[in-house]
């Protein structure tokens, strides 16, 4: 399985602590020396992942471009996912079936892991 992520966030921290304390093995992507391409996130939305939860609407890069005020229709949320990867959510933990889970939940971990 794959974890992409950036290691500044504390999120991603404690995905990567939970996953070594239970011994799971992974590949983590920095998503900043590897950006992640359309494709990539294609495929997240195909397997499963809902735009809203893979965009954050939370983070500082949202607030920082001003997205709010462009009232973005799902197509939108997509193409700036491509051209601007840290408005993507993290971690996005990609399973080797082909499920994706992200955000980092303990609970969710305990029951898809």
């Amino acid at each position: 399985m794959k974890i992409y992520g950036i290691k500044t966030c504390d999120t991603v921290r404690k995905a990567l602590k939970y996953l070594d304390n239970k011994g799971i093995e992974y590949e983590f992507v920095d998503m900043k020396k590897h950006p992640i391409d359309c494709d990539t996130i294609d495929r997240w939305l195909s397997s499963g992942a809902d735009i809203n939860t893979l965009f954050n609407k939370r983070g500082t890069k949202y607030r920082l471009l001003k997205l709010k005020e462009l009232n973005l229709n799902e197509e939108d949320m997509r193409e700036w996912l491509c051209k601007e990867n840290l408005l993507i959510k993290r971690p996005v933990l990609e399973m080797d079936d082909g499920k994706v889970l992200v955000g980092f939940k303990e609970e969710v971990y305990n029951k898809e892991l």
